[in-house]
């Protein structure tokens, strides 16, 4: 392992704030999924990919890669364009939330959104560049498999679209 490497990841939530950090890292593991992109006049796409989570910055944070459809599958993914991105959430003690930064470089997509749990659910909001509002939600949570949905609106538009949706399932060793 690199210098860079040991430095960034982590074996386990920092101490400080333990409890907090369980929200996402629960995660923290490999997942298959099957994703599905909703397109205008109910198209739909369907695609298999990979999400990675681990602890990182001495377990203050936790960071993700999704790769979306596999590398191994390699063909491009209609309606939502293929994912090869980081997500880097950050437990902020001073707001009691996550502060959440996506980034795929390919697609130069990048998001800002904040993070906190609403019932059994994650929900992180955020709003893009052109002033579309984001919603993120995992819900379905359990300890191998959670359900992802990826939801926009317009600042006028009464209702939610959904854009992307994600079912996981943990990787068995």
């Amino acid at each position: 392992m690199t210098e860079f490497a040991r430095l960034l990841h982590a074996d386990g939530p920092n101490p400080a704030h333990a409890a907090a950090l369980q929200l996402y890292g629960r995660f923290v593991g490999d997942w298959d999924a099957e994703i599905t992109a909703h397109g205008p006049g109910g198209t739909k796409h369907v695609a298999p990919g990979n999400i990675h989570f681990g602890w990182v910055l001495e377990g203050r944070a936790v960071q993700d890669v999704w790769i979306i459809p596999r590398a191994a599958d390699g063909a491009a993914f209609p309606i939502a364009g293929n994912w090869y991105g980081t997500t880097l959430r950050v437990y902020d003690p001073t707001i009691s939330a996550w502060r959440i930064s996506w980034f795929d470089p390919a697609r130069c997509v990048f998001r800002q959104q904040i993070g906190r749990p609403q019932g059994e659910d994650i929900v992180q909001e955020g709003t893009t560049e052109a002033g579309e509002l984001t919603r993120w939600s995992f819900t379905e949570i359990s300890q191998d498999s959670f359900h992802w949905l990826g939801e926009a609106k317009s600042a006028a538009a009464q209702d939610w679209r959904l854009m992307v949706e994600v079912k996981a399932r943990r990787r068995m060793p």
